[in-house]
């Protein structure tokens, strides 16, 4: 009988109380803050993160896992007796941790040629960011958990990547001008008018599908375009952030647009409050 150990960077935002049991072990980024290094996850919540960014000199910066990093990694899983090991990265077109990933795959197994044919390891590249893709990773392990296979599993993954759309908005965008999200004349733009722009992630690639004027259009024009896009009766996810009124405009906005309440509504974490703000309000769907 295989076993079946899943892995995840904390880009995927799965909220901690979700993980105690669910057989998912976290990557945990780490952030420096004004020469202070933290793991993204692990040394505090959402929330306290906020406030770190908010007395912070300089915005924080994030580095990717290494390839070393993951060799580690697979040595572990191995030494547990893994048979099948599924990690799902962040979106490959951000960050080139899903490349150390694969490239580590031939150096663990270049140095442990027995695991050749006890371990197999499934790099799966998201193409996104939070829990759009760690929303897929705890149902799959779920799945596993009800006597789903290692492949039924990560189908059950790719079907879902295949499909999801995040939506999401930072209420303001110096964050997004530095990590290049949007353009520096867009952001100083942008603020001057108080023009939001709802982004999204086609494919990996960042793209603004609609600019907004005013906190008050915001979130009906985002839920205008999930109503359209969504497929009827799947789950959908509330991404919240510091903004409290944004949080609670969406939380009552969304039941009445979609018909029904979200599976989950959330805070983001440290690695994606870095490149976007923390003050953001979003949603992640599956698409027709």
């Amino acid at each position: 009988m295989a076993t079946i150990k899943f892995l995840i960077d904390s880009s995927a935002d799965i909220p901690a109380d979700l993980l105690a049991g669910s057989g998912i072990e976290v990557l945990h980024f780490p952030i420096v803050v004004d020469d202070h290094e933290y793991f993204d996850g692990q040394d505090f919540t959402p929330q306290e993160f906020y406030k770190i960014l908010a007395q912070a000199q300089s915005i924080p910066t994030h580095a990717q896992l290494t390839s070393f990093f993951f060799v580690e990694q697979y040595e572990k899983a191995f030494s547990e007796g893994c048979s099948e090991l599924i990690y799902t990265s962040i979106n490959s077109k951000g960050s080139a941790t899903n490349q150390n990933a694969n490239q580590a795959i031939g150096m663990f197994y270049d140095e442990h040629p027995e695991a050749r044919d006890k371990m197999r390891i499934t790099v799966i590249d998201s193409k996104t960011y939070t829990m759009a893709y760690g929303y897929i990773v705890l149902k799959a392990a779920e799945a596993v958990k009800n006597g789903a296979t290692a492949d039924e599993a990560i189908a059950m993954i790719h079907d879902w990547l295949d499909h999801v759309c995040i939506l999401f908005t930072p209420y303001d965008l110096k964050y997004a001008k530095k990590s290049g999200r949007v353009s520096a004349a867009a952001a100083v733009l942008g603020d001057v008018l108080g023009i939001h722009p709802i982004m999204s992630f086609p494919d990996g690639d960042s793209k603004v599908l609609s600019k907004v004027r005013g906190d008050k259009a915001l979130i009906p024009a985002m839920l205008k375009l999930a109503k359209k896009d969504r497929k009827p009766g799947t789950p959908y996810l509330h991404i919240k952030g510091s903004y409290d009124v944004w949080n609670e405009e969406m939380a009552a906005a969304c039941v009445e647009a979609l018909g029904d309440a979200p599976a989950l509504s959330y805070y983001i974490g440290g690695t994606i409050s870095i490149n976007a703000g923390p003050n953001v309000t979003g949603l992640v769907y599956y698409k027709e």
